[in-house]
């Protein structure tokens, strides 16, 4: 209906202005099936000024109204989650153009084969199987996403999958910042340092850390000797 550009806000507000209208030509649609009925009063039912009927018309109107309300819903649903649950707008974009690529029909859903493959490219390390072979792996997640099974993943349910897992991740974040929080000095510093690292994990595990944390800048006063910044290290580590 409306190419996704700008803000999630200026995207709602764009496909309400689109849906609006679309509703307002609902009035000349009206005159078209006047029309039509005239023809069929006459026995006129083969028009070859069109490949159209009145029908088919009023199917594909119904199709666009309905689905300028699934992406307002989506919309909305995906601004709700960015104020309430912490998953960015960026988070939000990416799995929506996703959801695009591989639903090359544009019909607002994947089938299954689909709905893998645009996990995989989301970074899901899900198991290579032979066609027709039981994936367990797979199948817990359609337990979530599609338990009736229906053979297709629509966009609000595949958003509000991703939106989940998103969350997930971010109180895992959240989790693990706090963690190496309480190890520094009074457990209030956003950095750490190599010597905390040492004195409170095991050496393979702070090994890892020291090799790849960056050091730490502050906003005001830059690069502070021997700081290392664990906030940047935890939300790589979980993107990656």
């Amino acid at each position: 209906m409306v190419e996704g550009s700008g803000t999630l806000e200026e995207q709602l507000d764009a496909t309400k202005r689109k849906s609006a209208e679309v509703r307002q030509q609902r009035a000349q649609f009206k005159r078209i099936e006047d029309h039509g009925a005239k023809l069929e009063e006459r026995l006129i039912l083969d028009n070859r000024y069109t490949e159209h009927s009145t029908v088919s018309l009023a199917q594909a109107w119904d199709q666009l109204d309905q689905l300028g309300m699934r992406m307002q819903h989506n919309l909305e649903q995906q601004i709700q989650a960015r104020n309430q649950s912490g998953v960015s707008e960026e988070a939000l974009r990416e799995f929506s153009m996703m959801f695009k690529h591989f639903d090359k029909e544009k019909a607002g859903r994947l089938d299954h084969h689909e709905f893998k493959s645009c996990l995989r490219a989301l970074g899901y390390d899900l198991p290579m199987v032979e066609e027709g072979q039981f994936d367990p792996e797979f199948e817990k997640i359609l337990d979530h996403v599609n338990p009736n099974r229906d053979g297709y993943v629509s966009l609000q349910e595949y958003m509000a999958f991703m939106i989940s897992r998103e969350t997930e991740n971010v109180n895992s974040v959240d989790e693990v910042i706090q963690a190496f929080r309480a190890l520094t000095d009074h457990g209030e510093r956003p950095y750490i340092t190599r010597d905390e690292l040492f004195a409170n994990l095991a050496k393979e595990q702070a090994d890892y850390c020291v090799r790849r944390m960056k050091p730490y800048h502050d906003p005001t006063r830059g690069e502070i000797p021997g700081a290392l910044d664990y906030g940047e290290f935890t939300r790589s580590l979980f993107t990656n």
